[in-house]
């Protein structure tokens, strides 16, 4: 069913129903993927999948109402249930940041994954089992996973814009498990990209760099738990960015919670001088990207932290409609079961001006953490899992160790930052989730970074 189709019917819903709700938008998708799991060598999902279907959005007097569809010709129908249920429970006032209505037609689409065969794509998988489970026979377990997708949408809202997008994801996880008796580790690489298929080929190095990592750990020895200074490299640096401090810039956090509101002032300092955050889907080609949100709205670079200073946030309509404050583009929803919340795209620290050598300097006994196992945040705390590590020991780097996680409050942690250096990469693999939307493709960047007063956990006795 080609989408595009419905274009006529939606502009004349638009002008049928927009007297009689104070906003509401359409969204059309269509999405095509494929997805392949080889777990120690055995397919256990190879798959090819269509999926069409529709949301409106309404508001009235401040109250929302929602509805998801999969029969495109349910539209209307739809669209009434969803004024109807925002006209019950709407009592107060519709704020919503004003925007320009939009019309434009952009495809984001470099490569179609589609045109590659679902054969190419599995042997793909098969190929960086074969490496991972040829490191050792120690590696005891394997999984190789493959997802493409490409989504085209038609958008449309009682304001007047109409926007047909359309774009392509790839994404590729590797992960193997290592034993020895009862001691098991695990080394994982990711790979994303919204480019070419081309960009998931010639990672060999990278994919026996995970097994490799899972079997040198089994004979490590476990850092000893303590406060250290740590050096972190940019895939680590990017996911605390990312994870400890972008999801307290989404403002629809913030607007309900007056303690978290007052934390997160604007003009509050957070480090010092040299430090730079930013959010943004204006910077083209990463996963976080796109050229307008699932509002509408284009998409912007927005400044979080200046100079050390908190200076803005991320918003949907509604939030920077009730804070008084610039739209920013960040309103984004998984796919059309779910409405647009406010989400990061791609968020990074400034390059610093550090020379990376020269973090290490005057360390006595420190920690040199790169890569990322996994995470977790709870407000601003966070732990976070490295994907190997080595002691620092008088300025230089030294042996290496397993099972460190570093933990903290976010805030206190962007105030010991000593040192940004002058490196910068950007990880493209991440999948972030937030209110039961999981999977959704951002980007993280960072330069290394020197850390005081970190804890780190291991083995607290030694």
């Amino acid at each position: 069913m080609n989408i595009w189709q419905f274009k006529d019917e939606i502009l004349s819903l638009v002008q049928k129903y927009k007297p009689h709700v104070d906003f509401f938008a359409i969204r059309l998708e269509r999405s095509h993927g494929a997805d392949i799991f080889l777990r120690s060598g055995k397919v256990e999902t190879l798959s090819t999948g269509i999926s069409i279907g529709g949301q409106v959005r309404a508001c009235h007097r401040g109250g929302w109402g929602f509805a998801s569809f999969n029969d495109l010709h349910s539209l209307e129908a739809k669209l009434k249930e969803a004024i109807a249920s925002a006209k019950w429970v709407g009592s107060e006032e519709t704020v919503l940041a004003v925007v320009e209505p939009v019309q434009a037609k952009v495809s984001l689409i470099k490569e179609n994954p589609h045109q590659i065969e679902l054969i190419d794509k599995k042997n793909l998988c098969a190929h960086y089992t074969d490496i991972l489970r040829s490191v050792s026979d120690r590696v005891v377990s394997t999984s190789v996973r493959y997802g493409d997708c490409t989504q085209q949408v038609v958008f449309a809202t009682s304001e007047g814009t109409m926007i047909e997008q359309e774009w392509a994801d790839w994404e590729l996880r590797c992960s193997a498990i290592a034993r020895d008796g009862e001691t098991i580790q695990t080394g994982r690489e990711t790979f994303g990209s919204r480019s070419t298929y081309t960009d998931l080929l010639n990672l060999d190095q990278q994919v026996i760099g995970a097994a490799q990592r899972a079997l040198s750990s089994l004979d490590l020895p476990t850092v000893q738990g303590n406060t250290y200074t740590v050096v972190i490299d940019p895939i680590l640096a990017g996911l605390f960015v990312h994870e400890a401090f972008g999801h307290l810039s989404e403002a629809d956090m913030l607007y309900e919670n007056p303690d978290m509101l007052e934390t997160m002032s604007i003009g509050r300092r957070f480090g010092s001088t040299d430090l730079q955050i930013f959010d943004g889907a204006a910077n083209p080609d990463h996963r976080g990207s796109y050229l307008y949100d699932d509002e509408g709205v284009p998409a912007t670079t927005t400044q979080l932290i200046e100079d050390g200073v908190l200076v803005g946030r991320l918003h949907s309509r509604e939030t920077a409609g009730k804070l008084g404050e610039k739209v920013t583009g960040n309103a984004r929803c998984l796919d059309y079961h779910y409405p647009p919340i406010v989400r990061m795209t791609n968020t990074w620290i400034g390059r610093g001006q550090t020379p990376v050598a020269d973090l290490f300097n005057d360390i006595p006994l420190g920690v040199y953490a790169k890569n990322w196992q996994g995470g977790m945040t709870n407000g601003e705390m966070f732990t976070f899992t490295a994907g190997e590590a080595w002691m620092i020991r008088n300025g230089k780097i030294a042996e290496p160790v397993k099972d460190v996680t570093l933990s903290g409050n976010a805030f206190e942690t962007l105030q010991d930052i000593e040192a940004i250096g002058n490196d910068f990469v950007w990880d493209e693999s991440g999948g972030c989730g937030k209110g039961g939307q999981s999977g959704l493709a951002v980007g993280c960047g960072s330069p290394s970074l020197r850390i005081k007063n970190a804890i780190v956990g291991g083995d607290a006795h030694g």
